[in-house]
């Protein structure tokens, strides 16, 4: 009997987490850090040699990756992905060119999708950027970014790791009060959730990205536009203004001891990167083995590209 599949869901309030995506969803644009690890993320595109055709962007708005998909693939065809449905329909009509444009008969536009409107194998590269921090169940994402790409189809994609706001994490353990934000998950456990996914030669690598502000004040309000606390044991109640206040205050100090002192407010990012191939499906070798006629074809186109 095969062992029971581990449980990769994370202790998220999904109600919490519902109302921060869609307050993230409905913003003017996406977080500045979202555009800055695209752009370091898309230094990487160069270890690809595969020109893909067909480019799935999951959670596009918020990825914030359009330009330089743009760039580094400009006759390929872009997927947009969009979890929500408002989202979808203000992206659809931003990227539709005005009828007087000569762009609606030079280009194509991005189509516009939900997931459930995502067919199997659309997609010879899958990107999704600063997304997987906000799943309930990540493998269950990379299941989906697997069945959405082709055999042979490759999958970037990066995500937050719990080396993130651990300055954050120790004031609000020297105040005693509950956790700042959800845990986020290991980059060695997200690998092995992408293989048992079913993707392989997965290569995970972190950085650490550092910001500064000039105040604690200025520091929660970006803070927030990159998401919200959903984590279970948080403070049940309505946070008042003086303890606001109180935060930012806090977090000035921090900057104004020991080593550095005097320094603007920060905070660290870790943000883990991830790279994986949708290879051939396997059979396991017993008396009597039973495949989809997708998979079989499949491997036999396989088999013909590496004859």
């Amino acid at each position: 009997m095969a062992p029971p599949e581990r449980s990769a869901r994370r202790p998220l309030d999904t109600v919490a987490l519902a109302r921060v995506q869609q307050r993230l969803q409905r913003a003017d644009s996406a977080p500045w850090l979202h555009g800055e690890v695209a752009r370091r993320m898309a230094e990487r595109l160069p270890i690809i040699k595969l020109q893909p055709a067909r480019v799935i962007d999951w959670g596009a708005f918020l990825g914030a990756s359009r330009a330089v998909l743009a760039a580094a693939y400009p006759r390929a065809r872009l997927l947009a992905v969009e979890p929500d449905a408002w989202r979808r329909d203000a992206t659809a009509a931003a990227l539709e060119p005005p009828w007087w444009s000569p762009r609606r008969w030079t280009t194509a536009t991005p189509a516009v999708v939900a997931e459930a409107e995502l067919g199997a194998g659309q997609g010879q590269l899958l990107w999704s950027n600063m997304g997987l921090h906000g799943a309930v169940d990540p493998q269950a994402v990379m299941k989906a970014w697997h069945r959405a790409l082709e055999v042979d189809g490759f999958l970037m994609f990066s995500t937050l790791g719990p080396g993130s706001l651990q300055g954050l994490r120790a004031l609000y353990a020297a105040m005693a009060w509950p956790p700042p934000h959800a845990p986020f998950v290991d980059m060695h456990d997200l690998g092995d959730m992408l293989l048992e996914a079913g993707f392989a030669e997965p290569v995970m690598d972190q950085e650490t990205i550092t910001l500064t502000w000039p105040t604690g004040q200025a520091l929660l309000a970006e803070l927030r536009q990159l998401g919200g606390n959903v984590d279970l044991q948080r403070h049940a109640g309505v946070r008042t203004p003086r303890w606001r206040d109180r935060l930012a205050q806090g977090l000035q100090a921090a900057a104004c001891e020991g080593e550095g002192a005097g320094q603007r407010p920060r905070l660290a990012f870790e943000v883990v990167y991830g790279h994986a191939l949708r290879a051939a499906p396997r059979p396991r070798v017993a008396a009597s083995t039973t495949l989809p006629l997708a998979d079989l074809r499949a491997m036999v186109r396989a088999g013909r590209r590496q004859a």
